[in-house]
């Protein structure tokens, strides 16, 4: 987390903030077009700098986040944590979309059990029936 190696590429500095698994997922991530950097699209090899702003796309997540270090060692999450800040407005814009997904799923009836052989019998002849 020292500032000793500033040249630092985006792919290694995402790949040390635990964003991704692994830089070739970080790479294809920019590479797609799910990684801004200072609000514009990037390659892996950008330099990262101080106070730039990074936005990503992770899953159903969209998060923007300032770098507040630079490393290219990957550490333990504790550590990689105190490599960027995530803005406020991000925090609030990904806790209310995480809120209309989960209330989305409220109807949803999920069978506690395993269908017996009636049941897989039904299904069966509702599948066949439906594609017929």
């Amino acid at each position: 987390m020292s500032d000793a190696k500033p040249n630092v590429r985006l792919d290694k500095w995402l790949w040390a903030a635990r964003f991704y698994k692994t830089r070739a997922l970080a790479k294809a991530a920019i590479e797609g077009g799910k990684v801004h950097y200072d609000g514009a699209k990037s390659k892996p090899s950008r330099v990262v700098e101080l106070g730039k702003e990074v936005r990503l796309k992770l899953g159903w997540d969209e998060k923007t986040v300032i770098v507040d270090a630079i490393s290219e060692q990957r550490r333990g999450a504790p550590e990689a944590q105190l490599l960027y800040t995530e803005t406020p407005e991000s925090i609030t814009k990904r806790e209310a979309l995480a809120v209309q997904r989960k209330a989305m799923n409220v109807g949803k009836v999920l069978s506690d059990h395993r269908p017996n052989k009636k049941e897989r019998r039904q299904i069966h002849r509702f599948k066949t029936k439906s594609t017929e």
